[in-house]
């Protein structure tokens, strides 16, 4: 497939990537959706809803800033989708930090606040007896959503997006297959991920009204489809969008200096880890009782200088402990 150049009429690229992506959807249609009602859920809600209803899922953290839960309800009420705000608690919330945990291999406070997220998402899914899901996964990776993107000129977005395509995983994939329910990624369908890594980055990043934009070409695409406030909604991150962000200062407040130096100067020395907060602790220690110690089960090669867990050779970034860059 030829690049697809920003020289073409705007009308015509416009149309190709609807195209792409409608297709993708009407091949990956679920009974449900994780809906953050963030471009990339709202675009899928929008077009799965000319063939079929899914039933749609947004989750929040009790007592925590949510924003999801009102651009959700606006998307839900613009495409009349069943809607549910699931709720979650701080017991939910640790069985989903545990598993999570497990299922991943990572202590990585990052991926540990969006993945249980997602993983209570898609818990809450099942046991409302839905055996499909789709997600937005996969947008921001072929489509230069991530600010990091922004500042770059033509050639280091180019060559970035093209490390970034040869590492990309996805926390739903497992976290679903643990729960014996069926994920689907309409982004990362093969036609269109072919489509996406071929339309030339110059339509990726852009501007409007003096802001940079990831994601340029998929927001003017689909701005008719939602509403201004929908496309060009800034990206929020599920910890951010769902109340998890939040758990840095909770942990922060649960563990007092004397003791959060005392145990991470043990795991420094007898496990060859360097824990860097409170939160990362806490994930550090439920790693430990489910995983062991990471440098035990090291293999021969490469190993993440923050924690000593095998790292592949081409990454800058440990999946176990969340260190970069390395």
């Amino acid at each position: 497939m030829n690049p697809i150049k920003k020289s073409l009429s705007s009308d015509v690229v416009i149309d190709n990537v609807i195209q792409a992506l409608e297709g993708s959807v009407k091949r990956n249609l679920t009974e449900g959706l994780l809906l953050s009602g963030g471009l990339d859920t709202s675009i899928l809600a929008g077009l799965a809803s000319k063939w079929h209803k899914p039933y749609c899922i947004t989750v929040a953290l009790k007592g925590a800033p949510a924003p999801d839960i009102e651009y959700a309800r606006k998307v839900a009420d613009l495409f009349d989708l069943k809607h549910h705000v699931h709720h979650f608690g701080e017991d939910e919330l640790e069985d989903g930090i545990g598993n999570t945990i497990k299922i991943l291999g990572s202590f990585d406070p990052m991926e540990i606040r969006n993945s249980s997220a997602c993983y209570i998402g898609l818990k809450a899914m099942k046991q409302l007896g839905l055996s499909s899901v789709m997600t937005g996964d996969g947008s921001d990776e072929l489509l230069a959503g991530y600010s990091f993107f922004f500042n770059r000129n033509k050639e280091q977005l180019d060559s970035d997006l093209a490390k970034m395509w040869e590492n990309m995983s996805f926390s739903s994939i497992p976290l679903a297959r643990s729960l014996g329910i069926e994920v689907r990624l309409p982004f990362l369908d093969p036609e269109f991920k072919e489509f996406a890594m071929n339309l030339d980055s110059s339509l990726k990043v852009g501007q409007k009204d003096g802001q940079t934009w990831g994601k340029w070409i998929l927001r003017q695409a689909f701005e008719s489809l939602l509403s201004a406030e929908l496309a060009w909604r800034v990206k929020a991150p599920l910890e951010v969008g769902s109340g998890t962000a939040t758990l840095s200062t909770f942990y922060n407040s649960r563990i007092s200096d004397l003791e959060f130096t005392k145990r991470k100067t043990r795991y420094k020395q007898e496990d060859r880890v360097n824990i860097s907060t409170r939160e990362q602790l806490h994930y550090y220690e439920i790693y430990r009782n489910l995983m062991g110690v990471p440098y035990l089960s090291a293999e021969n090669g490469r190993k993440c200088p923050e924690c000593s867990g095998s790292v592949n050779d081409k990454t800058t970034y440990c999946r176990i402990c969340g260190a970069y860059p390395i």
